[in-house]
């Protein structure tokens, strides 16, 4: 091999290093200075999300703060450890914001977002994800209906465990004709979910000592 083919490929091995050395700063840097919007976004949002399930009226901390970790649990259906956020008022225990997955719905997983008072009535549901069919199941997510909203003020209090299942069933809760799988998953995942706040709440209680106090 002649020195000038050598010394080709040697400008040629420096160059892609030089623009591989340069591409990953790059990255690094559009990394570095969008990780805080996108992070602050991303509370945001999630912010919002917590006031239509648990008003800024029933509770005066911070929720994005007070937190606990949350191990798998067959109740939640998580199998990867998730985080509860504990809402306080008047420094005391004033409910819950717990993640839980319906794993039986027609498409696939359903992910939800439940807010549990002291009490143990439901606050509110909301819908993370979900893969359900456009026009049919996804009447259960807020933006294409209001049927998500039948479990406001639910407990096991006013609906006893056994009618924790759609009418067509013979339990409590309406569904959309053609469309029973999804609603029948999330009935059951809400409900397991009480289950879970009812058996861990003590563990919550202790939490809520931990957890951050007032918000500014």
């Amino acid at each position: 091999m002649s020195e000038t083919v050598i010394k080709h490929a040697f400008k040629t091995a420096i160059t892609l290093i030089a623009f591989a050395f340069v591409g990953t700063a790059l990255l690094a840097y559009v990394f570095d200075i969008t990780r805080a919007p996108i992070e602050a976004n991303e509370k945001e949002a999630r912010l919002a999300l917590f006031q239509q399930i648990m008003p800024e009226h029933a509770h005066d901390n911070d929720l994005l703060a007070a937190t606990v970790e949350i191990a798998p649990d067959a109740l939640l259906g998580n199998r990867l450890p998730t985080v509860a956020n504990i809402a306080k008022l008047n420094n005391q225990f004033a409910g819950v914001i717990l993640e839980a997955v319906a794993h039986d719905g027609y498409s696939g997983d359903i992910k939800l977002l439940i807010a549990i008072h002291a009490d143990g009535s439901i606050s509110g549901v909301r819908v993370l994800a979900h893969k359900e069919t456009p026009g049919l199941g996804d009447y259960i997510d807020i933006a294409h209906g209001d049927w998500i909203k039948l479990f406001n003020g639910e407990s096991f209090n006013k609906t006893p465990a056994k009618q924790w299942q759609v009418k067509k069933d013979g339990g409590q809760f309406d569904y959309m004709a053609g469309a029973t799988i999804t609603p029948r998953a999330v009935v059951k995942a809400v409900s397991k979910a009480l289950q879970f706040f009812e058996k861990h709440k003590q563990t919550l209680f202790v939490a809520n000592i931990e957890a951050q106090p007032h918000k500014d």
